[in-house]
């Protein structure tokens, strides 16, 4: 590992932060160093570690006073910044060490009074230990090689002989004042030192500057990967080649199975892959090694102890597929009940049981695959794992993976302190839903997609303009594909790769259509096929391959349809886009008839004179003058007297997905026209 020290940018840093009260120049410096570590994620991982600086800053008295500015609840230190690091009175705060015992819970209270500012965020869950080391700049990460060598049965003596009395070695102990207090012991019984190996746990280093101490963590991490870089360059691991298995076909029995049964629970599903990550899956005791635990315990949380193995093969048909994973994930549950049985038991405890179900699937021939509620919990787990893979076999390389006792990580995982890492928040109504969008980039299709983020849905969008399209992608933070639905095959494969982003589909808005016109005993005959590719046949190719999705998920759905008031009240000249709409309309009745007993509902939304680029040049105008019309007025001539918006219409088909027992249904969002009433 290198050192990513640069005096230039650490100047421009304190030049950018400190002013002298709030925050000094130690403050913008510990910002500094705490994004070299946060930035390197070989060292740090989505909220794991915590870096921190003894300072003075002024108090509202105006008095200048000692304080530990440390990691706060929330931040991640790759790109903190000063209010990250919330400031905490020190004097009181080291004193605490003189008592015997410290509940979590006045430990907690013990922070949050003597912090500066009251709205800051709460104080690391290691702030005592940073407050009972005397050191002034102090970095804390998981560091992958560490986590290599303090996760083994001889640790100690392993420890000892790469850092000899470098590093001071503390036994596992779970954070919290019992901790701090035998860090400190540690500490003051290696004046030598400069840094701690937590075996199981991770690594501290201290220094008089944020320089020296980052620098001394480098080095700590550089000997380790030294070291295993060594042995691994020796190593010889049986493995064996793994025949692929399509994903696409996996995921959704997966994502069903998951959300079935006891503890069930719908969720996105992310699949990752790499060499290292098919290197592990072909190791010929992964049944074995893979069984054992998290590299860190606090990682629990996010991934569960262990993860699912599956062992699919390529000849297996769904039925045998879906077999296979409902008895794999059914002896997962099990066994996850009887351990926290078992443990609370042994300790006398009564807990709330977390829901049973694994947040890491590893399928040989697939990849790894993680399960979250939400995109961001499903990339954290498939990261957090992606990093044990890499211990796993550095740590085999050097020796022997060993992992906590099951009560510490029971311990770990029913931790209070550790459960509020995940936050409390109420989950959005459309969380671990997929939602696919066609005609996305504008209009009704991005009022839609708007609509369906904001409620939480995970987004798939695709439309035939590109730029548009990765434009409101980049708003929403989401999937995005550019497919022209007149090309029905890559209709099909975008809903396939839907699939192989999130797991399934859930929702499907489909959107996309054309206005052509002309009197139909003078249009061209490749005017009106064209029509119906794209405002008929389009849509019954985008509903066919996600019915057939739905339908293996076993978890219903919602397909909605874009009709038009065309198809109930047709206008002159405009048939080559009323026929195929009057289509749409009987296509949806039919989906509504064949898929009802697998809770799929078919729906569609009669909308009329929403401005969108649908309407052709001058369209407006031209209809607007046969009325009498100004053309704002045209969008206002309804029974309502108003202009409906493409939101509007996003709302109406919102409704129609939130709406569990309506199918067969057509929405009328037109402010008002009896003429294109449904009848």
């Amino acid at each position: 590992m290198q050192s990513k020290w640069s005096d230039a940018d650490a100047q421009e840093m304190i030049a950018r932060f400190a002013d002298g009260e709030r925050v000094n120049e130690d403050v913008a410096l510990r910002v500094y160093t705490s994004r070299l570590i946060g930035r390197e994620p070989s060292l740090v991982l989505h909220g794991g570690g915590n870096t921190s600086v003894k300072t003075q800053l002024v108090d509202d008295t105006g008095e200048r006073v000692d304080v530990l500015c440390v990691k706060g609840s929330g931040w991640d230190l790759g790109d903190i910044e000063p209010p990250g690091l919330p400031a905490v009175r020190l004097a009181t705060l080291a004193k605490l060490r003189q008592r015997d015992a410290l509940s979590d819970e006045d430990m907690v209270n013990a922070q949050r009074t003597r912090l500066l500012d009251a709205s800051s965020p709460n104080p690391s869950v290691e702030t005592l230990l940073h407050a009972f080391l005397p050191h002034k700049f102090i970095d804390h990460s998981h560091a992958d090689a560490i986590l290599a060598i303090v996760d083994q049965p001889d640790a100690e003596a392993l420890c000892r002989e790469l850092w000899g009395d470098t590093l001071a070695i503390v036994p596992y102990v779970m954070p919290g004042f019992a901790l701090a207090k035998l860090a400190a012991e540690v500490a003051e019984a290696n004046p030598k030192a400069e840094g701690l190996l937590l075996l199981k746990h991770g690594l501290f280093t201290w220094g008089d500057t944020a320089k020296e101490s980052y620098e001394r963590h480098v080095r700590a991490v550089t000997k380790a990967e030294e070291r295993i870089a060594e042995r691994r360059a020796a190593a010889e691991v049986p493995r064996r080649e793994v025949p692929p298995i399509e994903w696409a076909r996996l995921a959704p029995i997966l994502r069903g199975e998951l959300a079935a049964g006891e503890g069930g629970a719908r969720m996105l599903l992310h699949r990752r892959t790499s060499d290292a990550i098919d290197a592990y899956l072909g190791r010929e005791d992964l049944a074995e090694v893979s069984q054992r635990g998290t590299p860190t315990p606090d990682h629990v949380i996010r991934t569960k102890r262990v993860p699912l193995l599956l062992a699919p093969t390529p000849e297996m048909d769904d039925a045998a597929l879906r077999a296979h994973v409902r008895e794999r994930l059914a002896a997962f549950r099990a066994e996850y009940d009887a351990y926290v049985a078992r443990e609370a038991a042994a300790k006398g405890r009564e807990v709330t049981k977390l829901d049973p179900n694994p947040r890491v699937v590893l399928v040989p021939g697939v990849g790894l695959v993680s399960a979250g509620k939400t995109e961001k919990a499903a990339r954290v787990a498939a990261d957090l794992h992606e990093h044990c893979v890499e211990v796993v076999e550095a740590a085999e390389a050097v020796g022997t993976y060993e992992v906590l006792p099951l009560g510490d990580v029971f311990d770990m995982e029913y931790w209070g302190l550790e459960q509020a890492k995940l936050g409390k928040k109420a989950p959005k109504p459309m969380a671990a839903q997929v939602v696919y969008v066609s005609g996305a980039a504008s209009g009704i299709g991005a009022a839609t997609a708007r609509r369906f983020g904001a409620a939480g849905a995970s987004l798939y969008l695709t439309d035939r303009d590109g730029e548009a399209l990765a434009a409101l992608a980049g708003e929403l933070g989401a999937a995005h594909e550019v497919v022209d639905v007149s090309e029905h095959e890559a209709v099909r494969a975008s809903v396939r790769r839907c699939v192989e982003t999130f797991g399934g589909v859930d929702v499907v808005v489909s959107n996309a259509g054309v206005a052509p016109q002309g009197a139909l005993h003078e249009v061209d005959d490749a005017v009106l096929r064209q029509s119906f590719e794209v405002n008929f046949f389009a849509h019954q190719t985008l509903a066919a391959a996600a019915t057939r999705v739905m339908r293996a998920q076993g978890l219903g759905g919602a397909l909605l349809f874009n009709a038009s008031k065309a198809a109930f009240n047709p206008g002159k000249n405009f048939g080559p886009y009323a026929l195929p709409k009057a289509a749409v309309i009987a296509l949806m009745k039919q989906y509504a008839v064949e898929n009802g007993e697998a809770g799929i509902r078919a729906n569609a939304v009669n909308a009329d004179r929403i401005r969108t680029g649908l309407l052709p040049p001058g369209f407006v105008k031209e209809r607007a003058a046969a009325r009498g019309l100004e053309p704002d007025q045209y969008f206002r001539s309804n029974l309502l007297g108003r202009e409906v918006t493409a939101g509007d219409v996003a709302d109406a088909f919102y409704a129609l997905a939130e709406a569990p027992s309506t199918t067969g249904c057509v929405i009328t969002v037109d402010g008002g026209n009896i003429a294109a009433s449904p009848r």
